[in-house]
């Protein structure tokens, strides 16, 4: 299969381009483009814009940092080990795509359906999750120190072995979720729905929110 280092961008607007792997695209302006299952392995696409573009079930394990993905359809993409950080996803689609081992620090995800998807062992530092719905979402072994997930839904979240180190979780909703050796320095739980969590979790309430820069 052929590999374009610097393809035709029009080409690619017209949808006649769907193997994109190793492109060197930086800055591209590929707004509303119709890429579904797009190969972009490994492709260089920092600052890339894909706002509103269909993105569906594409390969996306790529050096995205600051793409913006407002709008996009991302159902089914994968991002697995991709480099998103400071990426935009603001009304973005994103049913069953993958971020596991992603580098996602500063990315913003902020009042979007994340439930169910897989963030496992990615680095999430000072990723925007506020007001997230991420039920039953997977962030075992996961980095989310200094992440902003205030209000919330991780209602049988896996966060198993995930590090939260100053975490903001003000308001969330952490009924159920499995936080086994789950690291909770200095996370702020203030007002949180605890209900039904490990007793672990509990006593970091009772303690932490005391020294929350701790």
């Amino acid at each position: 299969m052929n590999e374009l280092t610097s393809p035709d961008i029009s080409a690619i607007r017209a949808g006649k381009i769907k193997l994109l792997a190793n492109a060197h695209l930086p800055g591209a302006d590929l707004a509303g483009t119709q890429l579904p299952e797009t190969d972009f392995y490994q492709a260089y696409l920092v600052g890339v814009n894909f706002a509103g573009a269909n993105l569906q079930r594409a390969k996306l394990r790529a050096n995205l940092r600051g793409v913006d993905f407002t709008g996009a359809d991302l159902r089914g993409a994968d991002f697995r080990n991709a480099d998103l950080r400071g990426a935009i996803f603001i009304d973005a689609q994103l049913r069953e795509a993958s971020f596991a081992g992603a580098f996602l620090n500063g990315a913003i995800f902020n009042d979007l359906d994340l439930s169910g998807l897989d963030f496992r062992g990615a680095d999430l530092r000072g990723v925007n999750l506020i007001r997230a719905n991420l039920f039953q979402a997977e962030f075992s072994s996961a980095n989310l120190s200094g992440a902003d997930l205030s209000q919330a839904d991780l209602e049988e979240a896996n966060l198993s072995g995930a590090i939260l180190r100053g975490t903001n979780l003000q308001r969330a909703n952490l009924l159920c979720a499995l936080l086994e050796q789950t690291d909770l320095t200095g996370t702020l739980l203030t007002d949180a729905c605890v209900q039904g969590t490990p007793r672990q979790l509990l006593r970091a309430e009772a303690t932490q929110l005391e020294r929350p820069n701790a």
